[in-house]
C-alpha cells in the first residue's frame, strides 16, 4: 500500500502495533509501533527543528509491515511507499538507514547492534567496502542518515514511553503540506 494521505499513513502506522520486524517475533524486543515512536522521539530530542528527519524515523521500518520477512528490501519498500506523500528527502533518509548501518559497521568495527540487526546485516550486504564507504560519504544525506541510524539502533527499549502515534499527526501533516 502506498499511502496517499496522512490519514492513510496513520492507518499504516497504527497497524504497526503488534507487528514485528521478524514475522516469527524472533527479532527486536519491541513491535514496529513502539520502535517507530521511540526512533522519532529520539530524533525530536536530538534534532528538534528537523521535522523531516523525525518523520523519517517514524516511518523508516514500514517496509517490514508492507512486506514481512523482506529484511534486505524493507528500506527501499518503505522509501517507495512514502515518497509521494512525504517527499524525496524523507524517502532518501528512509532508504539510507540500512546503508548507514553497514557504514557504521565499517567505520566502528565491533559496534554493538541488536541481535536481529546483526543477523540481517548479512542479508543487506554486510560491512561496507572502502569503495562503498566513499560513495556513502558523498551522499548529501549521509550525516542525517547516520543520525537516523543511531536513533534506530537506540529505539528498541521495552517499556519506554515515547508518546502515542496521534502526537505525530500534525508533524506528518506539516511535512506532507510542504511536499504537496
Amino acid at each position: 500500500m502506498t499511502p496517499g494521505t496522512v490519514d492513510e499513513l496513520m492507518e499504516l502506522l497504527h497497524a504497526c502495533r503488534n507487528a514485528w520486524d521478524a514475522p516469527d517475533r524472533s527479532g527486536d524486543p519491541v513491535d514496529l509501533y513502539d520502535h517507530a515512536l521511540q526512533t522519532a522521539h529520539l530524533l525530536r530530542r536530538s534534532r528538534p527543528s528537523d521535522k523531516e528527519l523525525q518523520v523519517a524515523g517514524l516511518v523508516h521500518d514500514l517496509g517490514h509491515l508492507l512486506s514481512p520477512g523482506d529484511d534486505a528490501g524493507h528500506a527501499d519498500r518503505a522509501a517507495d511507499a512514502v515518497r509521494g506523500l512525504l517527499g524525496a528527502r524523507v524517502a532518501g533518509l528512509v532508504r539510507l538507514h540500512v546503508p548507514a548501518k553497514r557504514y557504521l559497521a565499517a567505520m566502528e568495527p565491533g559496534r554493538a547492534l541488536s541481535p536481529q540487526s546483526a543477523l540481517t546485516m548479512g542479508l543487506q550486504g554486510g560491512v561496507m567496502t572502502q569503495g562503498e564507504v566513499a560513495a556513502f560519504e558523498r551522499d548529501p544525506l549521509c550525516e542525517e542518515a547516520l543520525t537516523l541510524r543511531q536513533a534506530d539502533d537506540a529505539g528498541k527499549v521495552v517499556g519506554l514511553n515515547a508518546g502515542i502515534m496521534e502526537d505525530w499527526r500534525p508533524v506528518l501533516e506539516l511535512v506532507a503540506a510542504r511536499v504537496n
